[in-house]
């Protein structure tokens, strides 16, 4: 089956070209092989982290002393659009979650002595990175969380719960958002690292999910946990702060993440409306079908480009809260209508569980609400208007 390719900007390189055709042929080799089992388990294996991280893709945009590539925000975005073409959207969101989403929060503002102890490991896959900051009464609205961290003679002692954790069941490094003063709002949060085995972290379910099977996705509840002092991660009170500025990353990648779900769901709908015979002739004779198809094409096409604008903006250090609100709300509805027209264009052959179209719909539809909703999104476009 012929490959469905938008031309690459003129901002990948040579080295970027050769880091997307290395992860691609990974992605083709063990992913897609393994994806429907992975379903099943609710999981993918540890040594799918291990395999990315013995291959550098794990920390491509972390520093280089502590196992990082140092390259730019368009390392990300070719990580994310080349998982999605997997077409299982729950290992796309386990590994982008863990390298871009978590332990960035370490390579940001960690110590030497957290990044050595916690980012160098994620690097290299042997541990693998939980960001816990939605609550069952907060989640675009991080302002409201309620955990809440109680400065102790031995360090900190945290309280509260955590809801939809993306690798909070197997995950190793969890970053944990906590009010550490009542009175100040926003300012009064705090991050901190937290270790798997802490006796105070408690995993309270895994939860079953409409899509994004393939990821563990938890509840969790935080009952005295101890902390060190040193758990402490960055300035006390800058949680909220630094948690902003992350969403900007992530929402970075649900734009390369849609934008690689995109391109594929188009490549299978070709390949599968010119060898479906309907009334005596291919479905892709028939113009409305090329056209829906040339429709879906072109909405990728901008999609993409608004992704690597963003990506060239984050790196040039600008302020990019704006675009990337346009990107993460434009690409995570364009998604929907673009798997919704490939589903119908497969007919009831797109609608049998199994099919990867099928899944694509439904990993498809946490995008518009996972990262910051598309409602809150259009607000903070609409801010800055």
């Amino acid at each position: 089956m012929p490959e469905f390719e938008l031309a690459d900007s003129n901002l990948v390189n040579d080295d970027l070209r050769l880091i997307r055709s290395q992860i691609r042929r990974y992605v083709n080799e063990v992913i897609v092989p393994q994806g429907d089992a992975w379903e099943a388990a609710g999981e993918i294996p540890r040594q799918v982290f291990r395999d990315l991280g013995a291959l550098g893709f794990l920390g491509m945009r972390h520093p280089e002393a502590y196992g990082g590539g140092g390259l730019g925000a368009l390392s990300s975005v070719i990580l994310g659009e080349e998982l999605s073409r997997s077409t299982y959207g729950g290992v796309a969101s386990a590994i982008t979650v863990h390298s871009d989403m978590s332990v960035s929060h370490i390579a940001h503002r960690g110590t030497h002595e957290q990044k050595e102890r916690y980012l160098r490991p994620a690097c290299l896959g042997e541990k693998v990175g939980v960001v816990c900051v939605t609550e069952a009464h907060a989640g675009s609205d991080v302002a409201g969380l309620k955990t809440r961290a109680v400065r102790t003679l031995e360090g900190w002692t945290v309280n509260g719960s955590k809801m939809f954790i993306t690798n909070g069941v197997y995950g190793d490094t969890y970053i944990v958002a906590a009010r550490t003063d009542e009175g100040k709002g926003s300012k009064g949060i705090s991050l901190f690292i937290v270790e798997k085995g802490n006796p105070g972290l408690k995993i309270a379910r895994k939860l079953e999910k409409h899509g994004w099977r393939s990821s563990d996705t938890a509840e969790l509840y935080f009952d005295d946990m101890r902390l060190p002092p040193d758990a402490l991660l960055g300035e006390e009170g800058k949680g909220f702060y630094y948690i902003m500025s992350t969403f900007q990353n992530e929402r970075l990648v649900i734009g390369a993440l849609s934008s690689g779900a995109c391109a594929k769901a188009i490549e299978l709908t070709v390949d599968y409306t010119r060898s479906r015979q309907a009334f005596g002739k291919p479905l892709w004779d028939q113009q409305v079908v090329r056209n829906k198809l040339a429709w879906a094409a072109s909405q990728t096409a901008a999609m993409r480009a608004l992704t690597y604008q963003c990506a060239q903006m984050i790196d040039e250090g600008q302020d990019v809260v704006r675009e990337v609100s346009m990107l993460k709300s434009f690409a995570a509805e364009t998604l929907q209508t673009v798997v919704h027209t490939c589903l119908q264009l497969h007919g009831g052959t797109g609608y049998m569980i199994g099919t990867p179209i099928e899944r694509m719909v439904r990993d498809a539809r946490i995008l518009t609400i996972g990262g910051g909703a598309t409602e809150v999104m259009l607000e903070e476009v609409a801010k800055r208007m």
